[in-house]
């Protein structure tokens, strides 16, 4: 959800980096769109394809060697999260191409085809965008510990990728769902509560088009922590339809707090995941938001 937008700049030059281990997508489509895409606009263009080692570092590299007004990172959560990091604080804009597998962020912006974000290169807006920070890690989109980063961990050491793949996984955690006891300081506030699941939201939704967080903007200067209390097995799939439907709010067993900064500590070790990422488990998490640090490429509403 986005609360405001800029007129679109020129851009003369845009650095395209493609991640060709996001999902199965056909690299040479890709850059057929992009070269056409190129002659319509009458921009130049770098192409780098990451490799998995030093990519951080060569993307700066090339950055700095290429001076683009753009980068366009053509993957899922975990690039447009490497691509947040690198570019925070910058005056150079990211536009974000899904080709991963369920590429949240992408929806959270209405950008549902690799098509439609190329074509944003001369059509789109430039928007300002909220980031967190969370344990010193850059987050562009969600975070969370409990049930889902497992499942997202399970997700991560699985060969296959897909939204299949991922359903799989949350239907085998359903039966081993653990409970934590959670103790928030949140904007001079304390609270204590059991939860099954703890997500820390920058954006609403996640890219299986599950709303998380209703009240998601990403743009408002502050962050939402969604708190899932424990509940009877019973009440699974109301949760799981409440979700999809964008009524999680409703729930009993769910609690939604609007913040700029909290601390965490959990009872027992968790997994933490950051934008798909595993960043291992945590006894406490620090998190605060950073207001208008990254410049993103959006549709026009």
């Amino acid at each position: 959800m986005i609360k405001s937008i800029n007129e679109r700049p020129n851009y003369t030059r845009v650095l395209f980096v493609i991640n060709p281990k996001s999902g199965q997508r056909e690299e040479n489509n890709l850059t057929h769109l992009i070269g056409g895409q190129a002659k319509i606009s009458g921009f130049k263009y770098q192409l780098y394809t990451m490799s998995g080692e030093d990519d951080q570092e060569n993307i700066i590299q090339e950055i700095i060697g290429f001076n683009p007004d753009i980068v366009a990172a053509a993957g899922g959560d975990g690039t447009a999260n490497l691509m947040a990091e690198i570019l925070v604080g910058t005056s150079i804009t990211l536009l974000i191409i899904p080709y991963g597998s369920a590429n949240g962020m992408a929806k959270e912006i209405g950008i549902g085809t690799i098509e439609a974000a190329i074509d944003l290169l001369e059509s789109g807006l430039e928007k300002p965008i909220d980031l967190l920070r969370i344990n010193n890690k850059i987050c562009i989109h969600l975070a969370d510990v409990g049930i889902n980063a497992r499942i997202v961990k399970r997700f991560e050491q699985d060969v296959k990728r897909g939204l299949t793949i991922y359903a799989k996984h949350l239907f085998n955690e359903i039966f081993l769902i653990k409970h934590y006891t959670f103790k928030i300081e949140y904007d001079g506030k304390y609270m204590k509560r059991k939860a099954v699941s703890l997500t820390f939201a920058n954006a609403s939704k996640y890219g299986t088009g599950a709303v998380i967080n209703p009240k998601g903007i990403i743009d408002d200067g502050q962050f939402e922590m969604v708190i899932v209390k424990p509940f009877p097995h019973v009440h699974l799939f109301s949760i799981a339809w409440k979700m999809f439907f964008n009524r999680l709010h409703k729930s009993d067993y769910v609690e939604v707090i609007q913040c700029k900064e909290a601390t965490i500590s959990v009872n027992k070790r968790t997994t933490l995941q950051v934008d798909g990422e595993i960043m291992g488990k945590v006894k406490e998490i620090k998190i605060e938001i950073l207001p208008s640090a990254l410049r993103m490429l959006v549709p026009k509403y």
